[in-house]
């Protein structure tokens, strides 16, 4: 039967090898780059944990220490900042640790996506989860995930975030073939492609980085074969839960988002993220817009 307990755990995928951005991360993981004076991954858990969820499954790999390390106490250099009397960044420097419940644990080798979250089966169990992807960051004012754990709990299954894209962009993402419901925003997917070319996709809503998914999924990924690029992808593992009725883990349904996410997995995208996280803040940007529009106009 469908489970439809609460959803309370996030997983993220925190493994990749971040090769768009070497060589910066050769040695630096790519979730480690820095949103102006914040880790883009610290935005993602405080994601998770607005949302309601304190129970947090790091997926990582090799040379990623230092994620664990900024979610951690870092004893020494709190006891500088307190015998200064530096309120301000010692609280800046907790903030990480105290976030919630943060477990590890290991993909041994890039197999892709859907092997990522197989990984995090026995932390899960038999319960559904949310999953949330370090590449894309959604802005806090808009409540994404709060909205798809809705979701899940009166349909059951899976839930995925859509978001339409520019026809000629299908090819980046996953795309899926959709059906409306008495909701505007909430969608029945019926197929699934990854990264189809751009004639043959069956929508332009394309799939972002956060999900839902039912325990089902486990099964799913374990008898799934390498798909596109040799590596195990979460969305043939959705396909296949897509055509499948409650009783088996099914179905998949969308929200459809249309609100402001943050790509920071690509070079462009990650400055202009900063860009407008900068000039964003109250801090910041009553002087750094008008430099940045005189710098403009200079150009």
């Amino acid at each position: 039967m469908t489970d439809f307990h609460s959803v309370t755990k996030a997983v993220v995928p925190a493994a990749g090898l971040g090769t768009r951005f070497l060589p910066a991360t050769k040695a630096t993981p790519k979730e480690m780059l820095p949103i102006v004076d914040k880790p883009a991954i610290q935005y993602v858990v405080e994601e998770a944990v607005s949302a309601g969820l304190l129970d947090v499954l790091m997926v990582t790999g090799k040379n990623k220490r230092s994620i664990e390390d900024h979610f951690d106490r870092a004893i020494e250099l709190e006891d500088v900042l307190e015998a200064k009397g530096d309120d301000e960044r010692l609280s800046k420097v907790r903030e990480p640790a105290d976030l919630a419940t943060i477990h590890y644990v290991r993909q041994g080798e890039p197999r892709g996506l859907g092997h990522a979250v197989l990984c995090a089966k026995q932390h899960v169990g038999d319960h559904p989860f949310a999953c949330l992807l370090g590449d894309d960051l959604i802005d806090q004012r808009d409540e994404l995930l709060k909205r798809m754990i809705e979701v899940r709990q009166t349909h059951g299954g899976s839930v995925i975030a859509l978001m339409e894209v520019p026809q000629e962009q299908v090819s980046l993402y996953g795309c899926a073939a959709i059906e409306p419901t008495s909701d505007e925003d909430v969608v029945r997917v019926t197929d699934l492609v990854e990264k189809p070319p751009a004639d043959e996709a069956p929508s332009n809503w394309a799939i972002i980085g956060r999900y839902v998914l039912d325990p089902a999924v486990f099964e799913v990924l374990e008898n799934t074969g390498p798909g596109r690029g040799g590596e195990i992808q979460l969305t043939d593992a959705l396909r296949t839960l897509a055509g499948r009725g409650e009783d088996e883990g099914g179905p998949v349904h969308g929200v459809l988002f249309r609100g402001r996410r943050y790509d920071t997995g690509d070079k462009l995208e990650y400055l202009r993220t900063v860009v407008k996280f900068a000039a964003d803040r109250p801090d910041l940007g009553p002087d750094f817009l008008p430099w940045l529009k005189e710098f403009l106009a200079s150009r």
